[in-house]
């Protein structure tokens, strides 16, 4: 029985010295796998059931052990949707199971995987390179918040972006305590001033242009939009009305008809009564902004405010006597095309616009289990959940998910080859123990010739 059971013995040395080493061949063919997690051999001794003192130290069964919670090299890329996880979490995916009109059908199960090499396919879904389509929830482009709790297989859209027409302009800048027009002479008091009936209406008529320029100077040009998203170009210029002290006045001017003639109005009166005290600062409009409709070459905006802020208007002195603008902005913008996709903070996936837009699309959460390592192995990289690993909770990516990265493979070459000479010489005494046997068996047989 000894002999025969060193024979079984060996035996079962040598099946898991082999299921060791497919291991390792499977570990060092994957150390190029994006996001591959390797697998380790353990070894467990089968002891039989004998009474004291005639055990036996008993065979060895092999069996593996998951590495999905160690963490793979980040390594940089150069296609923006690449992602990688540094830490703990896997993404969520789904497998086509079929084509329907040319486009996938996805299959009801959720999968798992730190495979995140995804790239946008014609269809417009995130597929990485095992064929695996990302999951994510759908984001409000206007909050960037998400709409729901549901994950969904995102899906990209080519869609022009929306034009956004103009609400708020904000306007801060400095009006200079003495504006240098073309007609200031520091020895004749009032000559910076705005002032003439010409030149003090609602509107400035087209023949007076030349005599309003010289009593007024430039607060820069703002481009607006209107509701289908065309560009409407108001150029503003300042004029000082009042040098009444602790109530100076100012009225703002823009632009408005650019081929006007004679008595045709050409700037049109953006603001008026702007007053500020002997300190230099803001006290009307009370309110701190004024509303206004612009009409410049025929197209017309919708109510816009121009929102100066309690403290955004000042009357300081200027060397330059010019209009020193701090902030200047408006809030719309034109309809755009998609030109760029990438992986923002958070899982954030969001759509580069030529109108130099960036919209939120959908963001990537990160699954977490109980027990990462006891997730059943698919194909390509992807995971399975079990009874044993323990249902997924969705955590936001944070700080965890690196955009335009990829994470590699865990397996490592120098450590598989240390772990495939001690198998092999492992296998090997096992065999001895075969040979020896056979012989003692030999030697057996041999008494009885």
């Amino acid at each position: 029985m000894g002999i025969f059971g060193a024979l079984t013995t060996a035996v079962s040395g040598l099946t898991a010295q082999s299921f060791s080493l497919e291991n390792i061949s499977g570990n060092i063919a994957n150390s190029r796998t994006t996001g591959f997690k390797r697998v380790d051999t353990v070894f467990s001794t089968l002891v039989p059931d004998l009474p004291s003192g005639r055990e036996v130290s008993g065979s060895v069964g092999a069996f593996s052990r998951n590495m999905i919670s160690k963490q793979g090299d980040v390594l940089s890329s150069v296609v923006n949707t690449n992602m990688a996880i540094s830490g703990e979490g896997l993404f969520t995916v789904k497998q086509r199971t079929s084509v329907s009109d040319g486009v996938p059908v996805f299959g009801g199960q959720n999968l798992y995987t730190r495979r995140g090499d995804f790239d946008l396919d014609r269809n417009g879904f995130l597929v990485n390179g095992s064929g695996y389509s990302l999951m994510g929830y759908p984001v409000d482009p206007i909050t960037g918040s998400p709409t729901g709790s549901a994950l969904q297989v995102i899906r990209v859209s080519n869609d022009n972006l929306a034009a956004r027409a103009t609400t708020e302009v904000t306007y801060r800048a400095n009006l200079p305590r003495y504006p240098q027009t073309g007609l200031s002479d520091v020895t004749i008091p009032g000559s910076e001033l705005l002032s003439g009936a010409a030149y003090t209406g609602a509107t400035i008529a087209a023949g007076d242009e030349t005599g309003f320029l010289n009593r007024t100077i430039a607060g820069q040009a703002i481009t607006v939009y209107n509701t289908i998203g065309t560009s409407i170009d108001a150029q503003i210029r300042w004029g000082k009305t009042s040098n009444t002290t602790g109530a100076e006045t100012w009225s703002a001017y823009y632009l408005s008809d650019t081929d006007a003639t004679g008595a045709a109005p050409k700037w049109t009166q953006l603001a008026s009564g702007v007053t500020f005290d002997s300190n230099g600062a803001m006290i009307a409009p009370a309110s701190g902004s004024v509303s206004v409709t612009f009409t410049v070459d025929g197209l017309t905006s919708g109510a816009i405010d121009i929102v100066f802020g309690a403290t955004g208007l000042s009357q300081f002195a200027d060397p330059n006597g010019t209009v020193n603008i701090n902030t200047l902005s408006q809030d719309g913008y034109p309809s755009g095309i998609r030109t760029g996709l990438e992986i923002g903070e958070g899982g954030r996936v969001t759509g580069i616009y030529s109108n130099g837009q960036t919209v939120a699309l959908a963001q990537v959460p990160l699954a977490q289990f109980a027990s990462d390592n006891l997730l059943k192995r698919k194909d390509g990289g992807a995971f399975e959940e079990t009874l044993q690993s323990g249902g997924p909770i969705y955590l936001d990516a944070g700080r965890n998910l690196i955009g335009g990265s990829l994470e590699a493979s865990n397996a490592d070459i120098a450590d598989e080859f240390s772990k495939m000479i001690v198998t092999q010489q492992a296998y090997s005494a096992n065999t001895r123990i075969i040979t020896t046997a056979q012989q003692m068996l030999q030697d057996t047989i041999n008494i009885v010739r």
